[in-house]
């Protein structure tokens, strides 16, 4: 491909509203370009990076025994309401009416069209296991797109599902689409880590998260040298260090005691003369139906993830200071458990393990001590709902965890039959009695992974795209443009790569040097060729790759076996 003849339009300028870097290069390097927030044109370069990732991904796919198919992306409100998600999705669904009224979605995942897919067709445990894929387009109406194809409202995805007579046999599935996913990254030539993550809207009993590494990943994950491994909202931590003993004599019975405008622990305890972990934090939030008071200990933070999965509800914020002053008769930053009437109360298993505490009085400027859990208030639920840290005890094996961050590019669930049931998707066993399909989802972000790859390999200058990724394996520089023979060596060398097969785009442009040499590092190609009159004088191209810089003058009747060389070595790194 000539450069002249492909649309590559590069900028100078960061775009206005780029926050992360993979925003930022791939706008700037002509890969994709914005239509509106959250929405983005798929450019050729950056079309040609999906094409080779999607690509992988069928291979694996099929080696994991996955059929493609493509599903509708405008789907029935009909199949919503049979599994209750039509109002359970909340605004991220965007609703749509035909010229009839009648109601539609445009898909944010498909497990309501592929499970009546497999209702329609599949009677008898003979016919399982069934398992589906499609890469297609999605939407998600989020509330503030932002970080370009990080998290876009329009977006390509690769969807699968599973459907199983047994339990065991999705095991089967799930694991072989681990290990479909690993090789999809590691054929990529991303570093990444897999972790135990929550299942949030899609549900089911497990799930994993596979996140490619990067400092400026969104996502904190938690990890162990033991293996284990999980995301921020999913992960456990083994037994805590108890709190400090209580440094003096406590009162019989909770004692109140002023705190004038201390409202956060840290200020409350250093004017008690106390540690942070000797306090119960209070903290009340709002769900569909109610009021909670939640507790922690003081020198630890609320997983909010985990909360909700505790309480099973699907909303949940902090309430606002109104609201907490009607809920527990006293202003903002002065609650606690003790009194409390009509909120249901849910502390962590750290406060319970506390022999003395001291919390807020639900009174202006005040605080008691002397508080004893069990004894002074009794929570209606007891649940983790500790957010861990970097230096937690691992909850395996109790040595310290280390915190990376990391970008979510994949997410498999174990779904159980919680489509399958309301959507009579069923099958007779080997007895002739119907049961419901077992069923499993793998999800994996086409446009979200290209991204991750760029924030994983970048530098000042723009891009250095892993090889299978690249746009084109190889770009071929012409300068000199006026001399005739440098021309016809280019053109040469262009025709001959082209015949050995290898994926070169030629830039034969009529530039000037700078200005080729620095659109080459932003888009990223991961091998240069150039061809110009100094070199040629002696005979030469000059070759090198863009991840070192280091240059090599490669005669140049040995161009196409020197090129081809590198390629197989480079190849020869990744899986095959």
């Amino acid at each position: 491909m000539r450069w002249t003849r492909t649309f590559i339009h590069t900028l100078r300028q960061d775009p206005a509203d780029a926050e992360v870097v993979s925003h930022r290069l791939m706008v700037r390097a002509g890969l994709i370009s914005k239509v509106a927030a959250g929405i983005y044109n798929y450019l050729p370069l950056g079309l040609r990076t999906l094409a080779k990732l999607e690509r992988i991904i069928r291979e694996e796919m099929e080696h994991a025994g996955s059929s493609e198919l493509l599903m509708p992306a405008v789907t029935p409100a009909e199949l919503w309401h049979e599994s209750g998600r039509w109002s359970q999705y909340g605004p991220e669904l965007l609703r749509l009416k035909d010229r009839h009224q009648r109601d539609f979605c445009f898909g944010p995942t498909h497990e309501e069209v592929v499970t009546d897919i497999v209702r329609r067709e599949v009677r008898s445990y003979r016919q399982l296991p069934v398992n589906l894929y499609q890469i297609q387009t999605k939407f998600r109406d989020e509330v503030r797109p932002r970080f370009g194809l990080m998290r876009g409202r329009e977006f390509v995805m690769k969807d699968a599902y599973s459907f199983h007579a047994d339990p065991a046999d999705l095991e089967v599935a799930y694991r072989a689409m681990e290990t479909a996913y690993c090789r999809i990254f590691e054929r990529c030539g991303l570093s990444y880590v897999k972790v135990e993550a929550d299942t949030g809207n899609i549900g089911g009993s497990e799930s994993h998260e596979f996140m490619v590494l990067a400092d400026t990943g969104e996502d904190a994950i938690l990890s162990c040298s033991c293996g284990y491994g999980a995301n921020a909202e999913k992960a456990e931590t083994g037994a805590l260090p108890e709190a400090p003993a209580w440094p003096r004599q406590a009162p019989e019975s909770p004692e109140a005691v002023a705190t004038p405008e201390q409202t956060s622990v840290e200020d409350v305890a250093a004017f008690l003369e106390l540690e942070p972990a000797h306090f119960i934090k209070t903290m009340i939030f709002e769900t569909d139906q109610e009021f909670v008071a939640v507790l922690i200990r003081g020198d630890r933070e609320i997983n909010e993830v985990k909360l909700k999965n505790a309480l099973g509800c699907t909303h949940l914020q902090l309430a606002s200071a109104e609201k907490i002053e009607t809920v527990t008769g006293g202003p903002q930053g002065f609650s606690g458990p003790v009194g409390l009437h009509d909120v249901r109360v849910v502390a962590d298993p750290t406060v319970m393990s506390l022999a003395v505490t001291a919390t807020g009085a639900n009174a202006a400027d005040a605080h008691l001590v002397g508080v004893r859990p069990g004894r002074d208030f009794d929570p209606a639920v007891v649940a983790d709902v500790n957010l861990a840290v970097a230096g937690d005890p691992c909850p395996r094996c109790g040595q310290p965890m280390i915190e990376k961050r990391g970008i979510e590019v994949g997410h498999i669930f174990k779904l159980g039959t919680k489509y399958s049931e309301p959507m009579r998707c069923t099958f007779l066993d080997s007895e002739g009695n119907e049961q419901p399909c077992i069923m499993g989802c793998y999800g994996l972000g086409v446009g979200r992974t290209a991204a991750a790859a760029v924030e994983q390999n970048h530098d000042d200058r723009g891009i250095i795209w892993p090889l299978p990724l690249a746009p084109f394996e190889v770009v071929l520089v012409l300068l000199n443009s006026d001399q005739d023979d440098v021309v016809a060596a280019a053109e040469q060398i262009y025709g001959s790569l082209r015949a050995a097969g290898v994926d070169v785009l030629f830039d034969d442009r009529l530039e000037r040097p700078g200005v080729k040499f620095n659109d080459l590092d932003l888009i990223g190609f991961p091998v240069r060729l150039v061809v110009g009159k100094k070199g040629l004088a002696s005979g030469n191209v000059e070759l090198s790759l863009r991840r070192d810089g280091e240059r090599q003058m490669i005669p140049l009747d040995g161009v196409v076996q020197a090129v081809t060389g590198l390629l197989a070595e480079e190849r020869a790194k990744l899986p095959s």
